[in-house]
């Protein structure tokens, strides 16, 4: 009996040794050690036989039991960091990252194009001397058009579909109304530039609901039409070439008296006539005049001693015109083929 319990002993220690030093995953060092040190495994079961022993073989059987537990179970331990740390050399080899290899090429971003003009027609006329001054986009009634000379029926409201929120609230339709609050608020001189969003309801291949306007004012003693042509003459040929030909063209604005119109010769076909100009060989980008006497009279300043011009821009109208683009609804819809175009212009 007893030499049959010492050959079970030595049948399992060869066998667990075996399958202990073969597994090559955690998760079969796992099941051997359930098959042979679990609560159903093989050497568990002989341990329960011992007491079914001779009092007198007990004794040596329990030894040598509980010396072979003791030694699997270092075994187990053993195989088990080394299968650790098996799989952790196997990770590294996997995630290693080699520091001579070249980097990664990174996508650089750029400044949006309408970003970019936006900056440069304020840069312009930053150097000229022109401070920059911004208002709320959304205006009251008054500022947007009664201070501007469009009272409730005046027909020149017409011509710009508004975003109403109530009957005295709305979203502005031009930056103007920031040339009537800072007149408020200070005295001549002054020389202002107003950039920023303004909405019309509107939308096209040449308009949007939302888009952007600079609207600059100059209010001075002994200011002249003169003094605007210049100032309009000099920021045409830097925003676009020093050699494009500028015209004023007559027109009418309630808060400008007089009032005109600016062209350019057409950059696409140099004046010559083109689908782009509908063959006139002239493009508008802006319009200009002398502030209103009845305005500078609203705002508390004497028109027999100050005098001031204002004029207004679309920077998406430049920005087409700039760029040769025939549909500002291109600006919005962030194609990112069309942006890297405009990124290499």
């Amino acid at each position: 009996m007893l030499q049959q319990m010492l050959q079970k002993l030595a049948r399992i220690r060869e066998e667990a040794l075996l399958h202990f030093s073969s597994a090559q995953t955690i998760e079969d060092l796992e099941k051997v050690r359930v098959r042979y040190l679990g609560r159903k495994g093989a050497l568990t079961s002989l341990l329960r036989e011992i007491a079914a022993l001779p009092m007198e073989d007990r004794p040596e059987v329990g030894r040598q039991a509980n010396q072979l537990k003791a030694e699997l179970e270092g075994c187990l331990k053993r195989r088990g960091e080394e299968l650790k740390r098996q799989q952790l050399e196997q990770m590294e080899r996997k995630e290693r990252v080699d520091i001579t290899l070249p980097g990664w090429p990174q996508s650089l971003g750029s400044l949006h194009p309408l970003t970019v003009v936006f900056d440069e027609i304020i840069g312009i006329f930053s150097h000229l001397g022109f401070e920059i001054a911004e208002g709320p986009e959304v205006e009251l009634d008054y500022y947007n058009f009664e201070a501007l000379n469009l009272h409730r029926d005046h027909p020149a409201r017409d011509m710009q579909d508004t975003f109403y929120i109530t009957d005295d609230v709305l979203l502005r339709t031009h930056t103007s109304p920031v040339q009537v609050r800072v007149m408020e608020n200070r005295r001549p001189p002054l020389r202002i530039i107003a950039p920023g969003r303004v909405y019309r309801r509107d939308d096209d291949i040449s308009h949007t609901p939302m888009f952007h306007q600079v609207e600059g004012f100059l209010v001075d003693e002994r200011v002249s039409f003169a003094d605007l042509k210049g100032i309009l003459e000099l920021f045409v040929r830097q925003m676009f070439a020093p050699d494009t030909k500028v015209r004023f063209r007559p027109s009418f604005f309630p808060f400008t008296e007089p009032s005109a119109e600016v062209d350019i010769a057409c950059n696409i076909c140099q004046g010559s006539g083109c689908r782009s100009c509908s063959q006139k060989g002239w493009l508008e980008i802006l319009g200009s005049g002398m502030i209103h006497p009845a305005l500078l009279e609203r705002v508390g300043y004497d028109p027999e001693i100050w005098s001031g011009y204002a004029f207004g821009m679309g920077v998406e109208r430049i920005a087409m015109l700039k760029y040769g683009i025939d549909d500002i609804r291109l600006f919005f819809e962030n194609d990112l083929r069309f942006l890297h175009q405009l990124q290499s212009l």
